[in-house]
């Protein structure tokens, strides 16, 4: 009688082990859940900066505007007959 509630025990300990602590337990089940979740965020963030630069691609390849425009903004480009003007900052 003793020894069957002892091999009872064991039995019942070792399946509590593998529930909650082996590589198939709740635990690691949870941790894999928390990781997918962050995947699942960067796979969003990636398709919205793909979506953006796609429409970017386009526009540049559509129109003059766009290329004008990024000219203008990143080389500092200006129109023949435009009046630049430098504003020095007072900061340093």
């Amino acid at each position: 009688m003793k020894t069957g509630v002892v091999l009872l025990f064991t039995i019942l300990v070792c399946l509590q082990y593998k529930l909650w602590l082996s590589d198939v337990g709740i635990f690691t089940g949870q941790r894999l859940e928390q990781q997918l979740e962050q995947h699942r965020i960067r796979v969003d963030m990636t398709q919205q900066r793909n979506r953006l630069l796609r429409t970017e691609v386009m526009a540049l390849k559509n129109g003059l505007e766009a290329v004008e425009a990024r000219a203008r903004t990143d080389l500092g480009m200006i129109k023949e007959g435009e009046v630049f003007y430098l504003v020095p900052d007072d900061r340093l």
